[in-house]
């Protein structure tokens, strides 16, 4: 075949399959564009939601702004028409994987009530206009149905954004005015079917001056509501029985709102309090407890001080209790974002293990200590080292006074002291005594918990002692003749170790070799004394013998024809 015909050929092949075509996109539902598509849907319904009952109960709102109204309406159309277009393109989770096939979309999307309410939102009653004219914006009230989807965006908002609390409270507001606007329409218009300025409960005559005005019909219409709602009073008595139905329709409304938004706000103020509880310790028991035992005013201002410290500067000492209920891997990575920069500074983590490194930034316990407050003392017992994550500390002298050295954030110490390293001269003993200068923020990791960890990284393991060696060198701590000793003392235990073990196999091997050939010899035995018995039962029998036992009663378990336990006339087979 020629080179034309190849190109001819592979021009007039079939298109690329769909894998590398370019598709319409799929939304994912956790992700951010269908956020933000939720979003944006909020402003049409809640769009629909006020004005089209202020435009059909305020008539001359219709009238003066209708072309206005036309542009707005059709354009919220159009969002719910593109809505539609995106449910039709937003994936679905199955057995956990997200479905990107549009066809099991579309055929999940159509079987739910979210498509018939779509579809019943869209229906296009503007063509009654033609028949009744363009001022009866009560026929786009279907354009309601789309509540559910600002329902969703709030939800989603919610889990999304770094204030809660303070979104449901934002939440709980637009609620209460949405019901006062409502209200408020529905007064306004009870009172032109009454009629203005019939009695003092009604609207007042928009001939008077300053009652004609839109702003002032509204405004006075909000106000009246917001007193009937709130049962606050101070409002004319009403004089018929609509006013009277209006007015208890109203404080039975107001009851029930009460009730939620006092729900509500408990709600808000207790998941306040809890998430308090859960970032910073409570103090009022600490409090408690030195008054109760009568410690010194000292020392009860210097707790109290540390509590607001860690209060007002947003200190958190509870991190795994935070972190508790997420899975074991997600703890790790939010563990290591936010801790393992200062981990790595570390001389002896350095150049160890990715994963050691994750599993140990999940034991880093935080502590803060206070002004004049020591972290450890000369000849303390180490069982654990520190990293300062910020303030300073000195290394002082045994009055307390003399500084040698100060350490600021970064640095580290104590860190020889949970590492076993042979031929340590100073053991697992606290060399120096460091206090806090201010306040500071330590990271706290144990000696149980970087052996357990280590336990499962024995490269790690050398390669923190080889550094730790390197660094007692430097300070004239290590002592090389007892390393050697110990190591050798070490070698020699382990070789008696091994030589015990072979012994130990070996002595199980005989004695296993020994029940067996005396179970072997059992068995031979038995067998041997069960043939002796048969061949036994063969032989003649003298005179004298048979008759005494003719005149005696035949033996527990044999039959009268001499025939042994069994029945049987022979011995067995071999």
């Amino acid at each position: 075949m020629s080179q034309d015909s190849k190109v001819k050929t592979t021009e007039s092949s079939p298109p690329v399959p769909s894998t590398t075509r370019k598709r319409l996109p799929v939304l994912d539902p956790s992700g951010d564009y269908y956020y933000w598509w939720l979003n944006t849907m909020v402003f049409p319904v809640m769009y629909n939601l006020i004005i089209i009952v202020c435009r059909a109960c305020f008539p001359d709102l219709q009238h003066g702004y209708l072309v206005v109204w036309f542009i707005l309406d059709y354009t919220s159309d159009l969002l719910y028409l593109m809505d539609i277009v995106v449910h039709f393109h937003t994936g679905f989770l199955e057995q956990g994987i997200l479905v990107v096939n549009k066809g099991m979309i579309a055929s999940r999307y159509v079987r739910t009530w979210s498509f018939v309410l779509d579809l019943a939102s869209l229906i296009p009653t503007d063509l009654v206009y033609m028949r009744l004219g363009p001022h009866v914006p009560t026929l786009r009230l279907n354009r309601f149905l789309r509540v559910p989807r600002l329902f969703e965006a709030f939800d989603r908002t919610e889990t999304r954004t770094a204030y809660p609390n303070a979104f449901r409270i934002a939440k709980l507001m637009l609620y209460i005015f949405v019901v006062i606007h409502w209200n408020s329409c529905l007064y306004f218009a009870l009172s032109q079917y009454l009629g203005f300025g019939q009695d003092p409960w009604v609207y007042p005559d928009p001939a008077q001056p300053g009652f004609e005005r839109l702003r002032r019909q509204y405004l006075y219409s909000f106000y009246f509501s917001t007193l009937i709602l709130t049962t606050v009073g101070d409002t004319p008595l009403p004089a018929r029985e609509e006013e009277y139905l209006f007015m208890v329709a109203d404080f039975l409304l107001a009851v029930m709102g009460f009730a939620t938004i006092m729900g509500s706000m408990s709600s808000v103020i207790y998941n306040m309090n809890t998430a308090d509880a859960a970032f910073y310790p409570d103090h009022a028991l600490v409090k408690k407890y030195m008054k109760l035992h009568h410690v010194n005013r000292r020392l009860e201002r210097r707790v109290i001080d540390w509590y607001q410290h860690l209060q007002i500067n947003k200190k958190m000492t509870n991190e795994v209790a935070i972190l508790q209920h997420l899975p074991e891997r997600l703890r790790a990575e939010v563990a290591v974002s936010v801790h393992l920069s200062t981990l790595s500074r570390v001389q002896i983590f350095q150049n160890c293990e990715a994963s050691l490194l994750e599993e140990l930034v999940l034991k880093l316990q935080p502590q803060t200590y206070s002004p004049g407050e020591y972290v450890c003392r000369k000849g303390d017992i180490g069982r654990e080292m520190y990293i300062i994550r910020e303030g300073q500390l000195a290394v002082v002298a045994d009055d307390g006074i003399t500084q040698y050295a100060v350490l600021g954030a970064g640095l580290y110490f104590g860190e020889i002291s949970i590492i076993n390293i042979k031929g340590n001269m100073s053991g697992n003993r606290r060399t120096a005594n460091i206090k806090s200068l201010g306040y500071s923020d330590l990271f706290c990791l144990s000696k149980e918990d970087l052996r357990e960890v280590l336990s499962e990284y024995p490269q790690a393991q050398a390669v923190m002692e080889e550094k730790g060696r390197e660094i007692l060198l430097k300070m004239n701590k290590l002592d090389v003749n007892a390393e050697a000793a110990e190591i050798a003392l070490q070698e020699a235990t382990e070789s008696r170790l091994r030589g015990l073990d072979q012994q130990l196999d070996d002595l199980q091997t005989k004695f296993a070799r020994l029940l067996a050939e005396l179970e072997s010899s059992a068995l031979k035995i038995a067998y041997r004394i069960e043939r002796l018995e048969w061949q036994t039962r063969e032989w003649p029998v003298p005179e004298d013998l048979v008759e005494a036992d003719i005149d005696s009663e035949p033996e527990e378990g044999t039959s009268k024809d001499g025939e042994g336990e069994t029945g049987q006339e022979g011995p067995p087979g071999p």
